[in-house]
C-alpha cells in the first residue's frame, strides 16, 4: 500500500505525477515549466489554504525558478529537495528519474520557507565556515546539502536555506567535523 499525502504537491510536469504517483497516493499541480501563469498560481494558492503543498521541482536551475517564484508568491509552502545524483540519466535531471527510496527520503526532510525568521547564521560566520571564498567552498556546500537534503544550492542560496533551519555556526561546524571524520 503506496503512503498518503495529505498535502497537494507541485511538479513541474506529467511524467513527474505519474512517478510520484506509482509511488504515492498523492494529488499533484503541474507548472508546465517555468512560465508560471496566473491559473497555476491560484490553483496552488488554494492548495496551500485547503491542504496545505509541498513544491518538488526538479535539481536544476528552472526547477529553483520554479520553487523560489511560488514561494515568493505563497508563504508556508514545504519543500521537498532531491540531490541532482539521484534525480538523473546521463542527458537528463527530474524527480521522475529518482527512485522510490530517494522520493520517500526528500518527502520526509521537508522545508518550509518562513521570512519571519531571525538569522541564526552571519554572512560573517557563513564565510568563516569556508563555504565562501575558498578553492573547496564548493565542494563544502555540496557536502552539508547533501547532509541536510537541501538539493544543489549555490552559495547565495544555501546562506539563505542554512538560516531556514535555524541552524548556527556551532551546530554546521559539528556536523562539517563529522563529515569529515566519516570521510577520513
Amino acid at each position: 500500500m503506496n503512503m498518503k499525502i495529505k498535502e497537494i504537491i507541485v511538479c513541474e510536469g506529467k511524467n513527474d505525477t505519474n512517478v510520484l504517483q506509482s509511488y504515492l497516493e498523492c494529488d499533484t499541480i503541474e507548472t508546465h515549466g517555468t512560465s508560471l501563469g496566473e491559473e497555476v498560481f491560484r490553483q496552488i494558492e488554494q492548495a496551500q489554504k485547503t491542504r496545505g503543498v509541498i513544491i518538488f521541482t526538479d535539481p536544476d536551475h528552472p526547477g529553483e525558478q520554479i520553487r523560489t517564484a511560488i514561494n515568493q508568491r505563497i508563504p508556508g509552502c514545504k519543500n521537498a529537495f532531491i540531490d541532482v545524483h539521484k534525480a538523473k540519466t546521463p542527458k537528463k535531471v527530474g524527480v521522475e528519474h529518482a527512485n522510490k527510496q530517494d522520493i520517500l527520503e526528500a518527502l520526509n526532510n521537508l522545508m518550509t520557507y518562513d521570512e519571519g525568521l531571525k538569522e541564526t547564521l552571519s554572512y560573517e560566520d557563513y564565510i568563516d565556515l569556508g563555504f565562501q571564498g575558498r578553492c573547496d567552498s564548493g565542494q563544502r556546500r555540496e557536502e552539508i546539502a547533501r547532509r541536510l537534503y537541501l538539493g544543489k544550492p549555490n552559495a547565495k542560496t544555501l546562506f539563505k536555506r542554512l538560516n531556514m533551519l535555524q541552524l548556527d555556526k556551532a551546530q554546521i561546524e559539528k556536523m562539517l567535523e563529522e563529515s569529515e571524520n566519516k570521510h577520513e
